[in-house]
């Protein structure tokens, strides 16, 4: 079972380090020095506060500027899946640079990679919620129609002004990671392997259960 993952927020206490990946206790200070990638930048030091936390399980520190990450500026806990196709995992990945710093952008992206997603198993992406539709009347699972409307929702808050304050709650564009991971794994990966595993049983076997498949069709028509 995949572990929750608690994104670095401002002032927190304890979420999980973006150097050792590891959900850890985080000292905060206010005597932070620039790294050398912005020592002679002006616009970082012409802004109003620095501050820096230390993670205390591999004492590395991260840059906060007027509560926003500047550095390091990737989050790489954050992971495609394996199975994830390649038209989606540039998205998500440029996604995944910018949640910090922009969680309204990266979660526009994201709504992209759910839109692409749906061309990926035969639906036609133009209009996520009518393929959501079509889905369901196809007999989707409601739990992977749950995670469906919720990556469309949020992602339409990117986009659209809404209830949904994506600045205020960073936090929930980096659930839309976990979940567009869990799609791939329920709607390209799970049925990926039960391909495989089928392909493998003998032809014979293989012929019967597709003539009892094609009666059974033929028989409800």
């Amino acid at each position: 079972m995949t572990q929750k993952y608690y994104p670095p927020i401002f002032q927190k206490e304890e979420f999980h380090c973006l150097y050792c990946k590891v959900y850890a206790h985080q000292r905060w200070s206010n005597d932070a020095k620039f790294p050398i990638p912005f020592q002679n930048d002006r616009y970082f030091h012409d802004q109003k506060e620095l501050r820096s936390n230390q993670c205390t399980r591999c004492q590395q520190s991260t840059l906060w500027l007027d509560n926003e990450i500047i550095y390091p500026l990737l989050d790489a806990q954050i992971q495609p899946h394996e199975d994830m196709p390649d038209s989606l995992k540039n998205d998500f990945e440029e996604a995944v640079s910018i949640v910090n710093k922009s969680p309204r952008g990266a979660a526009a992206l994201l709504r992209l990679v759910v839109q692409k997603l749906m061309i990926e198993i035969n639906e036609k992406g133009e209009r996520i919620n009518e393929d959501i539709l079509n889905l369901v009347k196809k007999g989707l699972d409601p739990h992977i129609q749950q995670a469906l409307d919720y990556c469309r929702v949020v992602g339409n808050s990117a986009v659209h002004p809404g209830e949904i304050n994506l600045e205020d709650s960073p936090e929930i564009a980096n659930t839309l990671f976990e979940t567009i991971n869990y799609l791939i794994e329920d709607l390209i990966a799970r049925p990926k392997r039960i391909r495989e595993r089928f392909s493998n049983l003998p032809k014979k076997e293989i012929d019967i259960i597709e003539k009892r498949n094609e009666k059974a069709l033929s028989t409800n028509k």
